[in-house]
């Protein structure tokens, strides 16, 4: 979910409503920006350095290739770590260096603390009422202690080790018998990786996996495949779905039928399918079941909540931990696949230290090289290229800039870990650079990837545990190798750093 709106091209005149907008945006367009430039000269401010655009459309057709963080990366060789970029109406000052990012994210946050959503994700979220898209309020604070409490901090961890457990058991376990199966067959590993996660998020969320669900509302029942479509890949397509009122606010008056149907139909299935969910958690409860899960806490403890608001922090939950730790394990073991000499020391390391024993958390401390693996997986393929959007509240300086009152700003994450002066040969894979003699194997902010500051991820910790043991078990039991002419399918969706088409390796069982 935390996602950058879709900055792609839009056809001149169908997307802003035929030639009699284009002119009368045109003349807006001049005006304002004569008026602005006059303002700038009188007030002495030191604007930050902008890419040249078009009138009305601004950056927006630079943009056209889908990749806005490596389009943002390479516009910060040529003007700098920071720097302002037009879409449409809009003003958005970009940073792309981990200096000027971490001022943005610590020292300058109370000035940048507020979301700016696409109308996709005010749509979905159902206006910020989800923990990693609120402002930074009385509700944030008030549901990510919840969250911390009930599922993703250090206690509630521990508590959940067991699901964790049984989920890699069985990735393996699914592993070995496709293999005995069709033992030459090159392995999918996303399906079955991303099925067990899935029942890890509905384990903590509502106690319990679910292979099936009577939905009253859509009068059918779903296989847990078309739940998993509604609640995870569906919103997650939607999210970064492109509205063009998002860049033109001053036409939002004109209808936007196919986009607006769309989210809306993503709206009411994925609202039915929780409030099912909830239904039946209920019953089991009646029927004098203990369950001890997110929504039992929810339920009992966060008594100034709407049911609405316990809906969506239900959700979020649930979408978090299925979707974005499958990007950086997938691509750990894509990286490890095409590269025998790295996947040999990582498995020389484990072997070291469990010798015939399966590796554990317990092994975690133990084996730096794959803490290197997982950082430098995170390093260069962020789950979340770009921060989702802040608006400015109030006039701030950044980087020696004066960024207005009303700007947008965009933290490149992308940009922050191809950031040359910090990383060397940023575009290859490399672990070896996070190992050194002060080495923190457990340290999760070593590099950009799960933010900073009072925004900090509150997920990195089980992102790391699922992530890491999960590497090293299946390097442990496996051999990998890419399956032919995987090595150059590096392609990616949309803004994400989703692998556009799943990894396929050839497996072979370690004696």
């Amino acid at each position: 979910m935390d996602t950058l709106l879709n900055l792609q091209a839009l056809p001149m005149g169908a997307a802003i409503g035929g030639p009699a907008v284009v002119v009368g945006g045109l003349t807006l367009f001049l005006i304002k920006h004569l008026v602005d430039d006059q303002k700038k000269k009188a007030s002495g401010i030191r604007p930050p350095p902008e890419v040249p655009g078009l009138p009305v459309v601004g950056n927006l057709l630079q943009l056209k290739e889908k990749k806005p963080h490596k389009t943002f990366t390479k516009w910060a060789e040529s003007y700098g770590p920071i720097y302002s970029i037009r879409t449409g109406a809009n003003t958005m000052v970009v940073l792309s260096s981990n200096d000027v990012a971490k001022e943005a994210m610590v020292t300058k946050y109370s000035s940048i603390s507020t979301r700016k959503l696409s109308n996709a994700l005010k749509i979905l979220t159902s206006d910020k009422s989800i923990v990693a898209m609120s402002d930074y309020n009385e509700f944030y604070e008030e549901t990510k202690r919840h969250l911390l409490t009930n599922t993703l901090g250090t206690h509630a961890q521990k508590r959940h080790r067991i699901h964790r457990d049984i989920m890699i058991k069985n990735v393996c376990d699914q592993f070995h018998a496709q293999m005995q199966s069709n033992p030459t067959e090159a392995i999918n590993f996303r399906k079955i990786f991303q099925s067990e996660l899935f029942g890890l998020a509905l384990k903590q969320a509502i106690g319990q996996d679910v292979e099936s669900l009577f939905v009253e509302k859509l009068g059918t029942t779903l296989t847990r495949n078309e739940i998993f479509k509604i609640l995870v890949l569906d919103p997650r397509e939607g999210a970064i779905d492109v509205d063009w009122r998002d860049f033109f606010p001053y036409l939002k008056w004109i209808p936007n039928k196919s986009f607006e149907n769309k989210i809306r139909k993503m709206y009411v299935q994925r609202q039915a399918v929780m409030e099912a969910l909830i239904d039946w958690h209920k019953k089991r409860i009646a029927s004098g079941q203990e369950i001890n899960c997110y929504l039992d806490h929810l339920i009992s403890e966060a008594k100034t909540l709407s049911e609405q608001q316990i809906l969506m922090l239900l959700w979020e939950a649930i979408i978090e931990a299925s979707d974005t730790t499958l990007i950086s394990t997938e691509w750990a073991m894509f990286e490890l696949s095409k590269d025998q000499g790295r996947q040999n020391r990582l498995l020389s390391e484990i072997q070291k230290v469990c010798g015939k024993d399966e590796f554990t958390e317990e092994n975690l401390p133990q084996v730096p090289y794959l803490s290197a693996v997982f950082h430098e997986t995170l390093r260069k393929h962020s789950p979340v290229p770009i921060v989702p959007l802040r608006h400015v509240e109030e006039d701030v300086q950044l980087g020696g800039y004066d960024i207005p009152q009303g700007s947008e700003i965009a933290i490149n994450i992308y940009g922050c870990n191809m950031e040359p002066t910090v990383w060397e040969t940023p575009e290859d894979w490399i672990p070896e650079r996070f190992l050194n003699d002060k080495d923190e194997t457990l340290e999760l902010h070593k590099t950009m990837a799960f933010g900073g500051g009072k925004r900090a991820c509150a997920g990195a910790l089980q992102a790391m545990l699922i992530s890491c043991v999960a590497i090293g078990r299946l390097v442990q039991e496996f051999e990998w190798r890419l399956n032919d002419g995987e090595e150059d399918n590096v392609d990616t969706l949309g803004i994400t750093t989703h692998k556009l088409h799943p990894m396929l390796a050839i497996l072979k069982p370690r004696s």
